[in-house]
């Protein structure tokens, strides 16, 4: 009796599938198959994922992205349309750059990070967010012992510097822009002033003439902004489904390199 089996025979009734794309060796053919079996096994919860190189492990030191035995950008681009386009068609919301879910399902823990709310983390390595603070707990255990007692010592006043409000905006755009819903362009200039929705407008402009970054009103239909036009105080700004989403890197890397 396989895992799904037993998930489906005891009704758990919420679940969530993880799927990585762009493996060594993974063909197209490979990933539509993975895919039909995830809308058979029929979650709610869908993370559908990019494999990511990370340098200072082995396997980021054995490959290379992009080359063999590595799929394509082009072919792992493709593996991503293939995804959006067979999950939207079965009623699972894109919500997020690499999340679906059916509809009541989204992921309430992940929305906290994505629309950059406060939260909260315990033990070795454990990341929190609150009172303006960011700050990560030690990896190892001596260290981390050391650090509680350090703690105490200080009545619970943790070292740290607040986060300003330039890293409050980039933390914003970049987590919010990966929600389907985008950002409430009336909340960016009651926060960060009409002048950095100028800034903002600036830096996606030639996106937007590219179809990948979208204004839309607040009844979900698209805003036609001509050029020279102004972002609207009202609506949303996001990118979209599915070409923004896959240069959101590009994106989000001219927004930074504008208003960092």
């Amino acid at each position: 009796v396989t895992a799904i089996e037993l998930i489906h025979q005891v009704e758990v009734p919420e679940f969530s599938l993880d799927l990585i794309s762009g493996l060594p060796d993974q063909t197209l053919e490979q990933w539509q198959e993975s895919l039909e079996i995830t809308v058979k096994i029929a979650p709610t919860h869908i993370s559908s994922y990019d494999l990511v190189l990370e340098p200072v492990t082995a396997f980021g030191r054995q490959y290379t992205s992009g080359t063999k035995p590595l799929p394509t950008d082009e072919t792992t681009a493709v593996m991503y349309r293939l995804a959006q386009q067979l999950f939207t068609s079965v009623g699972y919301e894109h919500y997020e750059i690499s999340n679906y879910a059916l509809p009541g399902h989204q992921c309430r823990h992940n929305r906290v990070y994505w629309e950059n709310r406060p939260y909260y983390g315990f033990g070795m390595g454990a990341a929190s967010y609150t009172q303006g603070y960011r700050f990560t707990r030690p990896r190892t255990r001596r260290e981390y012992y050391a650090w509680v007692e350090q703690l105490v010592q200080a009545g619970g006043v943790s070292d740290g510097s607040p986060t300003t409000s330039e890293d409050v905006l980039l933390e914003t755009l970049m987590l919010g822009l990966r929600l389907a819903e985008g950002l409430s362009l009336s909340m960016l200039a009651q926060r960060f002033g009409e002048k950095i929705l100028e800034q903002i407008w600036t830096a996606l402009l030639q996106y937007y003439g590219c179809n990948w970054v979208e204004v839309v009103g607040d009844n979900g239909e698209r805003v036609n902004l001509t050029y020279g036009q102004r972002l609207p105080m009202a609506g949303r700004l996001r990118l979209t489904d599915p070409e923004g989403f896959l240069f959101s890197n590009t994106i989000l890397a001219d927004l930074f390199h504008l208003l960092g």
